[in-house]
């Protein structure tokens, strides 16, 4: 399984989510081929519901630590409850450019 996979297996079992997107976004930056490195995650859950955004991402935190210390170097977490996203017509603010990091530029 790849770190995606087992990132959506976990939010899934977790927060039985109404909306839920795994996306590896590592093509955007400056890392190897075929390295999982950069994800964003859009979830709608319930268990939301009353939580700030802080203790929201605490949440998805608990649940993917493992790919966390392994490799995933960078997250984006976009979290909702059911009325948020409906709010929000059910779409989440893209994740920004890469401003390419560590990249060296010739001379």
């Amino acid at each position: 399984m790849t770190a995606c996979s087992d990132i959506e297996s976990k939010l899934t079992k977790e927060l039985d989510p109404s909306h839920l997107e795994v996306i590896d976004e590592s093509y955007l930056h400056n890392v190897e081929p075929g390295k999982e490195s950069h994800v964003r995650i859009v979830v709608v859950s319930e268990q939301f519901e009353g939580l700030n955004l802080v203790k929201r991402h605490q949440l998805i935190y608990q649940q993917i630590n493992e790919e966390l210390e392994g490799p995933i170097h960078a997250i984006s977490l976009h979290t909702f409850t059911d009325s948020e996203w409906k709010d929000k017509n059910e779409t989440a603010q893209d994740s920004p450019d890469c401003l390419g990091g560590m990249k060296k530029e010739d001379s």
